[in-house]
């Protein structure tokens, strides 16, 4: 029988998840390794919950499928304190404390958890100072997420939005050019120099890309270059291109 925790409170699953939210010091009420978890595997997390004063309980591993179900969690799950979502104000903190022009992530509607984890974990690869979705139509921080983001959701803030138009605007009003990803412009995202400024770089829909309304906010539009007969990305696959395309022009720029 699953043990009653509180609606308040988050499930995380995966080795990497757990680990990661014990390092970045999230708090944490109760972890439970299955049985026949490898130790070599598991000893990590049990010497930092072990220090942190974490409980660690060793259960049959049905009891995790009922806790994480459909998760692959690898024989560790955690009880946590809910994801606390950050304001946009705390990513634009974020790029002023560390004397780095913003470079923001802008999600219009993504809704597969598993791109926003694989978007989350390029995220924190490339230096992006924060990620921004809508609280409605998108997908949300969820023990899925933070799977497949391998724990980077502990290291990159996200903001939700209300109006992520508004928020635009917004952004525009700072200073900050809004970059959008469309397969129907001209403009080639290798030819583009507008990657060493402020920038926020919008990732459209897994299917419909960007709304009509975000697309017309956009400062510019860009596309990857397509030279087979399909035309288009996994749009995590496509943030992930852009991300290292960003850090790429801004390494180069400062070498200089």
């Amino acid at each position: 029988m699953v043990e009653d925790h509180d609606k308040n409170e988050e499930i995380l699953a995966g080795k990497h998840s757990v680990l990661e939210a014990l390092r970045a010091g999230r708090t944490l009420n109760k972890i439970w390794i299955a049985e026949n978890a490898q130790k070599a595997l598991t000893a990590p997390i049990v010497a930092e919950a072990r220090q942190a004063g974490v409980i660690v309980q060793h259960v049959d591993k049905r009891k995790l499928d009922q806790l994480a179900p459909g998760v692959q969690h690898q024989g560790v799950v955690a009880q946590a304190a809910p994801y606390a979502y950050a304001e946009v104000d705390d990513l634009l903190a974020a790029a002023e404390a560390k004397g780095e022009p913003p470079f923001l992530l802008l999600l219009d509607e993504i809704e597969d958890p598993h791109n926003l984890g694989s978007i989350l974990r390029s995220a924190d690869c490339t230096g992006v100072h924060g990620v921004i979705v809508p609280k409605r139509r998108s997908a949300q921080i969820t023990a899925t997420v933070s799977k497949t983001s391998a724990g980077a959701v502990e290291y990159v803030p996200v903001a939700r939005v209300t109006n992520l138009g508004q928020t635009i605007d917004r952004l525009k009003e700072l200073g900050i050019w809004v970059v959008g990803t469309d397969v129907d412009t001209d403009q080639d995202l290798f030819g583009s120099d507008i990657f060493t400024g402020p920038v926020a770089v919008v990732i459209g829909n897994e299917s419909k890309g960007m709304g009509r309304l975000i697309r017309e906010k956009c400062d510019i539009l860009l596309k990857l270059p397509m030279l087979g007969r399909i035309n288009s990305l996994n749009a995590s696959v496509a943030a992930g291109v852009i991300m290292y395309e960003v850090l790429r022009r801004r390494r180069t720029l400062s070498s200089r």
